[in-house]
This record gives C-alpha cells, sequence and structure tokens, in this order.
C-alpha cells in the first residue's frame, strides 16, 4: 500500500488499560498506519440493566473477593490492566460522539452515524469498546473492524478471560485477534496465540495473556501495509481454511456455587502436589539408545537413563561424532549456584560413557549449546538469553577450548538458537521474549543470513512463524528424514518441558514458512519420567533428556 493505513478506534471512555494504551502507541508512532478517528460511545444504560448488574454482582460476590485477594498477593509488573488516559497519547485525534440502538446484548450505529464515519474512508476499524456490533458498521470500512477476544481455547469461548482456564486447569490460555461478522462465533481469525495457563495465579495468567496480544494488531496492520490488502488477504484466506468449532456453552462470570465448587477441587489437587514435593523432587536426567543400524531410536521405553548427582541436573543435549566416539554437549546446572554450564561426556558404540567434564562457563547462565559444523570448523551456539545476546563460539582445540567469534544478536532475550542451511542460506529459529511480562515459550522467530557470521540476520516478514506454547520454542536440531526436513519444538501446553513435537517443515523461504505437526511425543512410557524438551540424533545414537521423579535425601 502507498499510503498509512488509516485506523479508527471505537470507545466508550478515555480511560484504557495499559495494555491497550501501548497497543495504541504502537501505533501511533508507526510508519505504517495513522490513527484518524475517535467513536465514543456517548450513551448511558437503561436502569433495568443497571439492576440487573447489582443482583449480579451479589450473585459472584465470592470471585470478586478472590480477586482482591489476588491483586494483593500477586503484582505482575509491568500491570497490562493499570489505567491510562488515551487523550494524552490521541488529543489531535477527531473524535465523533454516537448514541448507538442498544437491543438486549448488541449495538446498532444509527445511518447518520454510519455516513459521518464513511466520510473518514476507514481502512480498520479497532474495537475497544461497545458490546457486540452488528448492522451497517461492519461495513463501513474498507477491511472491516478488528477485535480482541481474549480467552480463547479450543472448546472454550466468552469470559473472564483468563479465569476459567486456571480454575478448570485447563493447559492453555487463548487469545484471538478477528475481523467481526454478523455470526457473532464466526469472525475472520487475524492472528490466534496460545499461552501456558499459570495454574497457580488468576491476576498472572490474565496479565500475560493481555500483555501478549498488546503486539497482534500492531503486526497484522504493518502486514497489511508491506504486503497490500489482495496479498493479506489471500494469506487471511488460506489461514481460516479449515472450520473451528466451540462444543462448550459461552461462558460468563463464575456464580458463588461454580467458585467454591471450582476452588474446592483445585486446591485440594494443589495441597496434593505440595505434599508430595515435600518428599520427591524433579531432575532433568539424560536418556539414549544406540541402534546396530543408522538411524533414528523411538522407544523410549528401551533407553538407557544417565542420572546426575543430585547437586546437578543434565538437560540439552547435543552430538558431534568424531573418532568413532560421540561427544554429547550439554547444560550441566547446579542448584547450589542456581546457574548451568556447558560441559561434554563421551559416549563409545558400546553405550559406555564418561562423566561430564566443563567447557565453557560464564558468570551468566547458560544451556541449550546447539553444535554445527561450517566450512570445516565446528562452532556453538549456547542459550545466552540472559545476557540478551546471541553468541556464537568457535572450538579452537576438540573438544574443549573454545573462543568467542561475535555476538549474533544484541539485545534480545532469545532462547534455545538453532540453526538450519538451506539453499544458499542460513535460517536461524529462535524463541523472543519482546517485553517483560510474558513467556519466551509461546512465539518463534525467523531469520536469514547468506553468511553465518554476519551480525545483520533479516527478520522474517511472517515473524512470529509459530505463536504457540504447545509448538513453538525449539527442542533440539533441524533434521532431514526420507528428504522431508523436520522441526523439533518444545510442548509447554502443561508446564515447561512436558513433552516434544515434530513438525515438518512444509514451506521455508524468504516469504513464507509452513509447518504441520505430524507426532506428539508425551512422558508416558514411565510413571517416574515427567517431561522432555530435547531430542537429538546421529548415525546409530539418539538421545533425549527427561524430567525424572526423584526422592528428597530428608537427612
Amino acid at each position: 500500500m502507498d499510503n498509512k493505513i488509516r485506523v479508527g478506534i471505537l470507545i466508550d471512555s478515555y480511560i484504557k488499560p495499559w495494555w491497550a494504551f501501548k497497543m495504541l502507541e504502537l501505533i501511533h508512532n508507526s510508519n505504517y498506519a495513522e490513527i484518524v478517528l475517535i467513536i465514543k460511545d456517548q450513551s448511558e444504560f437503561p436502569k433495568h440493566n443497571i439492576l440487573r448488574k447489582l443482583l449480579n454482582n451479589r450473585d459472584r460476590i465470592l470471585f470478586r473477593i478472590f480477586m482482591k485477594l489476588e491483586n494483593l498477593l500477586f503484582k505482575p509488573k509491568p500491570n497490562a490492566f493499570a489505567l491510562m488516559d488515551i487523550r494524552r497519547l490521541l488529543h489531535d485525534v477527531q473524535v465523533l460522539k454516537v448514541q448507538p440502538i442498544k437491543r438486549k446484548y448488541s449495538d446498532f450505529i444509527v445511518n447518520s452515524d454510519i455516513e459521518n464515519i464513511k466520510k473518514h474512508n476507514l481502512d480498520v476499524l479497532v474495537r475497544l469498546g461497545f458490546r457486540i456490533l452488528r448492522g451497517e458498521i461492519l461495513k463501513c470500512t474498507n477491511f472491516g473492524i478488528w477485535s480482541y477476544h481474549h480467552g480463547d481455547y479450543q472448546t472454550n469461548r466468552g469470559g473472564p478471560a483468563g479465569v476459567w482456564e486456571v480454575l478448570e486447569e485447563w493447559p492453555l490460555t487463548g487469545s484471538t485477534l478477528q475481523i467481526l461478522t454478523e455470526e457473532l462465533d464466526s469472525g475472520v481469525i487475524l492472528y490466534r496465540s496460545f499461552s501456558t495457563t499459570d495454574n497457580i495465579s488468576v491476576n498472572r495468567n490474565r496479565n500475560q495473556c493481555y500483555l501478549k496480544t498488546l503486539y497482534f494488531l500492531p503486526r497484522k496492520l504493518e502486514e497489511l501495509y508491506m504486503h497490500g490488502a489482495d496479498s493479506f488477504f489471500d494469506k487471511v484466506k488460506h489461514d481460516n481454511k479449515h472450520p473451528f468449532f466451540y462444543s462448550r456453552k459461552l461462558n460468563t462470570s463464575l456464580t458463588n456455587y461454580e467458585f467454591i465448587k471450582l476452588i474446592i477441587k483445585k486446591y485440594t489437587k494443589y495441597i496434593v502436589r505440595k505434599s508430595w514435593s515435600v518428599f520427591n523432587y524433579e531432575q532433568w536426567i539424560l536418556m539414549f539408545a544406540i541402534n546396530k543400524q543408522p538411524g533414528l531410536s523411538n522407544s523410549f521405553w528401551k533407553f538407557n537413563k544417565m542420572i546426575p548427582p543430585k547437586e546437578c541436573f543434565w538437560a540439552d543435549p547435543h552430538i558431534i561424532y568424531k573418532d568413532n566416539k560421540y561427544y554429547v554437549f550439554i547444560e550441566e546446572f547446579m542448584y547450589k549456584t542456581k546457574k548451568g554450564h556447558i560441559s561434554y561426556l563421551v559416549i563409545d558404540n558400546n553405550g559406555k560413557y564418561t562423566s561430564p567434564q566443563k567447557i565453557l562457563e560464564k558468570s551468566y547462565h547458560l544451556s541449550h549449546p546447539y553444535v554445527f559444523f561450517h566450512e570445516n570448523d565446528l562452532y556453538m551456539i549456547p542459550d545466552t538469553s540472559i545476557n540478551k545476546t546471541v553468541e556464537l563460539y568457535r572450538c579452537v582445540k576438540f573438544p574443549d577450548k573454545w573462543e568467542f567469534v561475535n555476538n549474533i544478536m544484541e539485545n534480545v532475550c532469545a532462547v534455545d538458537t538453532t540453526l538450519f542451511k538451506k539453499d544458499g542460506k542460513w535460517w536461524l529459529f529462535t524463541n523472543i521474549k519482546e517485553s517483560e511480562g510474558y513467556s519466551n515459550w509461546d512465539e518463534l522467530f525467523l531469520f536469514y543470513s547468506s553468511e553465518l557470521l554476519s551480525k545483520s540476520w533479516k527478520a522474517h516478514p511472517t515473524n512470529p512463524i509459530v505463536s504457540d506454547a504447545s509448538s513453538a520454542r525449539p527442542a533440539g536440531n533441524i533434521f532431514l528424514f526420507n528428504d522431508n526436513i523436520y522441526r523439533t519444538s518444545q510442548n509447554c501446553s502443561k508446564g515447561y518441558g512436558y513433552g516434544i513435537k515434530i513438525n515438518q517443515i512444509i514451506k521455508l523461504n524468504e516469504h513464507d514458512y509452513q509447518e504441520l505437526c505430524i507426532n506428539s511425543i508425551e512422558p508416558k512410557w514411565d510413571k517416574k519420567i515427567t517431561g522432555l524438551h530435547t531430542l537429538n540424533f546421529y548415525n546409530n545414537l539418539t538421545i533425549i533428556d527427561a524430567k525424572m521423579k526423584r526422592w528428597k535425601s530428608l537427612w
């Protein structure tokens, strides 16, 4: 598109939560869109609606008390719901005041106001107020009304967003950006994302969900601006080609009865878990198998266990084969210092292995030692996200002497960086935490460069290429199998390091990325194993890390 996208916003108050204010700020300060109109609802609710609201509040008083306690006990930063006045930001934007016709649940904008709105030739209207919108307002912009829906996960719809997910212990909390249609549950999906539910705090769960969504609308507006309407909506049509069903009723605020029932169930489970943790803990170990023939081993119940001492754990195994031996580079985490360093151990062809030897340690935490060859040199990219860098090291004396080469990226919280070379380009996959307050499990970003040693990696135009805590974060090398490309990913839907998904990469180029999940690995072969989050193989050796239950020493 040649000109900036013309945006209008629908509000019923100038006071908005922090996440919405920051979203509007990103758009207002951008080079791809401009906010040219504010449409403000001036109407008041009838007295019978106010009475109904008071009665509902009485029926839901226990939940309201619970949320007040949550606000005292859990105070996430930044606070997505801190109140801000958008007039500070949009003081020079024209305001159109309207009084919609209010039906039972829906708002209808009158014809005279519709005509005034059309005069502004808006591309997009953003719904940050009003109730369910119906009628001509849905058609009075070039590209529709874009609306957030928080708390959108599989069979669930409704609200309060992020509440039912915690109390019912659903694994994921969803959020959606959609173009509204006359049908409430049939909006055109522009962006859909899933975060791991915080099973302890409703407040933290809601905060994380809303913080992440502030980026959705700016990203899609920029994509519309960069690629033009035809290309943008061709992709939207493709992404909406599969049906999506809601099998539960529309959730609403919890009644006193519902709340008591859920809270008793939830905290009974919580007490059981805490009681278990008095006598037990979970430790990351390594498990491996060596086939007689080259290839991937897939019977995890047959794998040999490599159990660390109780003062540390071993994780993130990556393999180099040299001199008829397997050199396995790992994160070795010491509980006493609460910091990881990079070590290696050796496995011979008979399955005998050595103790780990430390090779790289910094003042900050290191993990995920991704190792690879390039032009006969061995390189490593450890996870240095705590230092806000992506660091590249070269091996100067195998296997234990390494020198720093350069920072591939700086001022970025990027985890589990993994490279893959295809079509003469290096493709860099990494999960990025764009701001404080939400998880680094959720969103996978892709970059590319013709040169490994470049400091200028180009961001893929569809970033983030995956926005789902159940399949985003890398879980090992990208590998070829039967001429197909596969990416392993962590499944954090039930907590960090729950399982692994195998995703076939369907498209990988400068313009498009597509993958398809073809297998999901869950820790169900051994009652003592509760998680896994790395899988690698080379020649005959397949190795994973696994989270294992162990007894505590109580004396």
